[in-house]
């Protein structure tokens, strides 16, 4: 009880502003150099003194001379708990100022002389050395105390014993919440050193270090390594239930922009075990820099991306095209509280599958160069709505391309998906179909260059998996897994967005670019190393014991073990070597159109079972797996 009471207590003086707690101290000051003066009184008589007379004012008035004296010396303007070493010199030296200027004054105002009891002037010599021995060591229990906040903090390992690993530990020691215990290296030479008195030990140590010292995380302090090095590291380090995380950049750490809170989550995009390539500036901005830009589904994952990037890429302005107006209020808010740009962002309500709204936005804003990022694509909502996922995916990709032709605009970025590549699911083949339609308009005569830029599954995205896993394990689990097998690519947003726009600057008219996305993951293991980061253990049939379960759920409506990105065989390679030039067969203008419109009014009449009669006409690789819905 008394020990929650202190620790209340304490907590509630560290959350008073500067002032507050300035004062408190001065009044704890106050009392002690009022107790030091009696103590040194009381020693060099060798009984208990009691002021009388004058003495009554030259000690109970003490504080009158001390507080001034901590204060020029800024003993007030440093938080306790980061009390350094050197501020015991200015304690020595102001306590050392204030017992001179104590004595003086009381010989000089003749204390000395006078009064019924007598002033030894060894008194003088005994305040000062009781008195630095008094509040130095207040300062260094306020520290400890304070840093301690009277609770327990979290043992942590910080794995590398380099420059980044010493200045992570620095900033540890002042840190409420965690104490590192120990440092973990690869290089032997450093093994069995210690650092900020802290010993070095060999990886093979981790599981000992755990159990010896109950440590609850691990801090990975290399941020100068590669992903595919970080990668095997954590492979490693997930056999062991600790939970770990990583030091931001070194550029970060050596401009000051670090605090032990920016320690960053582990994330799954450090499991992909692919570093990125260096972006082409010139194709990030030829077809932005000084150009009147427009994203359609500004709101959505990919369209917010690409809003970010194109900010800072200096377009002459940019318009944030979007049906949701939540989505779209969110995004043009957080781009105009953006600090270091002056472009004018325009933010406008609208949807795709309005063709005269779409012809006159582009045409009286001027637009030169659109990324086409609407779409639904959730594959099972648009399995169940197939009739609203064709006229947004489909329709709604022809209407905005036949505006931006109609209204001159120079560039047409469709945004597409892995999905699109031999569906199983009306999502898919809604997008395969958007891909067909511009490639069909490519080849008629106009002055708008229509590409395409195709890709996988994009991490965190409100369609990814990974979003779902996290909610989950913080929940307690189970994880849900469709199946065992189940095989997805995964690229970062910003990395995909980033490649989109090189990719339709590369464009020419009719291309396809498809992103390399790396080694396709597995999405059971996905789980695993996501539950084992967490600093969990899986449980299974092997560990009963263990904290999180995968349960599987089988195959969504619509869903397929693996993607593709290729329709073809055949792909060129473009100046990025993560960029693919895909060559695919098309269908001519001439023969889309008809079906294309019996697809619109099949779709507003919803006439499911016509929609997909005329889907598969379009797409023939086209295999649902799933039967027809609403």
């Amino acid at each position: 009880m008394i020990f929650t009471l202190i620790k209340r207590f304490i907590n509630f003086l560290s959350n008073l502003n500067r002032i507050s707690k300035t004062i408190v101290m001065a009044l704890v000051d106050s009392f002690l150099v009022i107790i030091v003066l009696l103590g040194s009184f009381s020693l060099r008589f060798e009984s208990w003194f009691w002021p009388k007379d004058e003495f009554v004012i030259i000690i109970f008035g003490s504080p009158l001379l001390l507080l001034p004296i901590f204060y020029s010396f800024k003993l007030y303007s440093s938080i306790t708990r980061f009390f350094e070493n050197n501020a015991l010199l200015l304690i020595a030296q102001s306590i050392t100022l204030y017992a001179v200027s104590w004595g003086l004054i009381g010989y000089l105002t003749g204390f000395a002389t006078t009064g019924a009891q007598p002033f030894p002037r060894s008194v003088i010599l005994i305040n000062w050395l009781l008195a630095i021995v008094v509040f130095s060591f207040s300062r260094i229990y306020a520290r400890w105390l304070f840093s301690k906040k009277m609770s327990y903090k979290s043992n942590v390992i910080i794995y590398g014993a380099g420059s980044s690993g010493f200045q992570l530990s620095n900033s540890l020691q002042a840190s409420d919440k965690y104490t590192n215990v120990a440092y973990i290296d690869n290089n032997k030479v450093l093994h069995g050193s210690y650092i900020n008195g802290i010993r070095v030990f060999p990886t093979s140590e981790i599981e000992l270090l755990i159990k010896k010292y109950n440590v609850s995380d691990l801090f990975l302090a290399l941020p100068s390594i590669s992903l595919k090095e970080k990668n095997e590291i954590i492979k490693t380090l997930m056999v062991h239930k600790i939970h770990v995380r990583s030091l931001p950049s070194l550029l970060d750490i050596v401009e000051g922009k670090f605090k032990v809170d920016d320690l960053k989550e582990i994330n799954v995009k450090d499991l992909l075990g692919r570093d990125l390539t260096k972006p082409n500036i010139n194709l990030l901005k030829v077809k932005i820099n000084n150009k009147v830009v427009l994203v359609t589904g500004a709101g959505g994952s990919i369209g917010s991306e690409l809003s970010r990037q194109i900010i800072y890429l200096k377009p002459k302005r940019l318009i944030l095209f979007d049906v949701s107006e939540s989505s779209l209020y969110q995004i043009d808010q957080e781009l105009n509280n953006l600090d270091g740009h002056n472009i004018e962002i325009t933010a406008v309500i609208g949807s795709v599958r309005d063709s005269k709204r779409m012809k006159n936005i582009f045409k009286n804003y001027g637009v030169q160069t659109i990324y086409h990022a609407a779409a639904y694509k959730h594959v099972p909502l648009v399995e169940s709505n197939q009739s609203q996922g064709v006229l947004n995916n489909s329709i709604g990709t022809m209407f905005a391309a036949e505006a931006a032709i109609d209204a001159n605009v120079e560039t047409f970025v469709l945004i597409s998906t892995d999905k699109a590549v031999r569906p199983t699911n009306t999502m898919g083949a809604s997008k395969r179909v958007a891909e067909l339609i511009l490639q069909a308009l490519a080849n008629q005569d106009h002055n708008t260059s229509l590409t395409m830029v195709r890709f996988g599954n994009v991490l965190n995205s409100s369609g990814s998996v990974i979003p779902l896993f996290k909610k989950q394990i913080k929940q307690g689990g189970p994880v849900t897994v469709t199946q065992n097998n189940v095989i997805r690519y995964f690229m970062t947003i910003p990395e995909a967005v980033e490649l989109v726009i090189q990719a339709g600057a590369m464009g020419h008219g009719g291309e396809v670019f498809v992103l390399d996305m790396g080694e396709p993951i597995l999405i059971f293991d996905l789980a695993k190393k996501m539950i084992q980061l967490s600093g969990l253990q899986l449980k299974d049939r092997d560990n009963p014991e263990g904290d999180i379960e995968i349960i599987f759920t089988g195959l969504r409506p619509g869903e397929k073990l693996y993607e593709e990105l290729l329709v073809g065989e055949h792909s060129t390679k473009t100046e990025n070597s993560l960029i693919m030039r895909a060559e695919e067969e098309m269908i001519p203008w001439e023969k889309l159109k008809p079906l294309l419109d019996d697809l619109n009014n099949a779709s507003m009449n919803f006439e499911q079972d016509r929609i997909r009669e005329i889907l598969i006409a379009i797409v023939p690789e086209f295999k649902p797996n799933s039967p027809i819905n609403s």
